[in-house]
């Protein structure tokens, strides 16, 4: 089953009286300020736990040197030094914990990338440098406490035989633990054309798959091109989220796809949203809203600097918030995304964006508008 999300206003949605969907303001005061002159670089991943409390990953070593003069011996100035990788944050926007880097017993990644909370409270880290070759390749995801107590890795720096290589990764975007089954889903990601699981305690490989539920392969498909048809999955597969009634939804992100799997890797469906959009792709990540349906899909779009709020039913596009920039509410380089129990939506940016925003929901409301534009508090 194909879906094709048209870029304008289907005539499905002509009568917007008749359609809802989530509404959001963005939360002009959160978090707060980080102590000890830290600032964040590319903020690369976000997650929620079960205290809804909510953790981010950035890049420290993607600051330029102009933003930490506080790291010169002697220090150039009072600002500003990198904060630890590994962020987390409570509902008032305190810093909670800290920590990351490189330790004993395991790979840090060179340029980590995406981090999930297990539904047992653990960390997941994945990794996506794949610069020169002499630094070694983020071909593995590791597995921590929420103190940063080492528990696994997966894979090896360097090691990637391929995107049928069972025992390593490479590159991989993101990962999503199955609390049914304790699976681990990882999407592989910037290096391979697939999806993988594994036991979440053992490591033990369990499958693999590519698109449409194929033997996946590396041939290079070339650019992007609006309007060819679509084949395998290209470069990065960039996230993998199973929803509560147990359909696996993948970030094909420069084909502008998303694909829906069941759990063996049967190809279920797939949409394209923005198929216009070149570079880095349109569906970057996505998170469920929190009703007990999961009714709607949000796609962080970091290419057009938006998320795109979609049923989750027929994949079709509702409406969509954001727009580029630097204010509150805007966006440059969104990359992830997540909600809590209470349906708000917390986003980071990449790039030169670093930083994490939250959109506070506010309740189902008609559609009035395909693109909202920057969702200010109301007055």
């Amino acid at each position: 089953m194909k879906v094709v999300l048209l870029a304008v206003l289907g005539a499905g949605l002509a009568d917007t009286a008749t359609v809802m969907a989530p509404r959001f303001e963005v939360d002009l005061t959160w978090p707060k300020p980080l102590p000890n002159h830290w600032i964040l670089g590319s903020t690369i991943g976000v997650s929620t736990d079960s205290k809804d409390h909510v953790w981010i990953i950035h890049r420290p070593g993607s600051l330029e040197p102009g933003e930490v003069h506080a790291t010169t011996t002697p220090p150039m100035a009072q600002c500003c030094l990198p904060a630890p990788p590994v962020l987390e944050f409570d509902q008032a926007g305190n810093l909670l914990r800290h920590w990351g880097g490189p330790g004993k017993g395991f790979d840090w990644p060179v340029s980590n990338h995406g981090i999930t909370i297990d539904y047992k409270g653990n960390v997941w880290i994945g990794g996506n440098n794949r610069t020169a070759e002499t630094v070694p390749q983020d071909d593995a995801v590791l597995k921590f406490t929420q103190d940063g107590q080492f528990l696994m890795q997966i894979g090896k720096p360097g090691q990637s035989k391929g995107s049928n290589d069972v025992e390593n990764l490479k590159q991989p975007a993101k990962i999503f633990v199955d609390p049914k089954t304790n699976e681990v889903y990882i999407a592989d990601g910037y290096g391979n054309h697939r999806v993988i699981v594994f036991d979440a305690d053992s490591g033990s490989y369990k499958r693999h798959w590519g698109a449409y539920g194929h033997k996946p392969d590396d041939v290079n498909l070339g650019p992007y091109k609006p309007g060819d048809p679509a084949a395998q999955f290209r470069n990065p597969v960039h996230c993998a989220q199973l929803s509560d009634d147990g359909l696996l939804y993948v970030c094909d992100r420069v084909n502008d796809r998303i694909q829906v799997f069941r759990p063996d890797g049967t190809f279920v469906k797939e949409a394209f949203l923005e198929t216009g959009t070149l570079g880095s792709g349109s569906a970057w990540d996505i998170a469920f809203s929190r009703d007990p349906q999961q009714k709607y899909i949000y796609v962080a779009d970091g290419e057009n600097d938006r998320v795109h709020i979609l049923d989750r039913e027929s994949l079709e596009v509702l409406t969509s918030f954001g727009e580029g920039g630097r204010q509150p509410g805007e966006f440059y380089g969104v990359h992830s995304i997540a909600t809590d129990s209470k349906g708000n939506i917390y986003t980071t940016e990449t790039y030169r964006g670093q930083r994490v925003q939250r959109f506070i929901y506010k309740g189902l409301a008609p559609v009035t508008s395909r693109d909202q534009g920057v969702v200010w508090p109301r007055k």
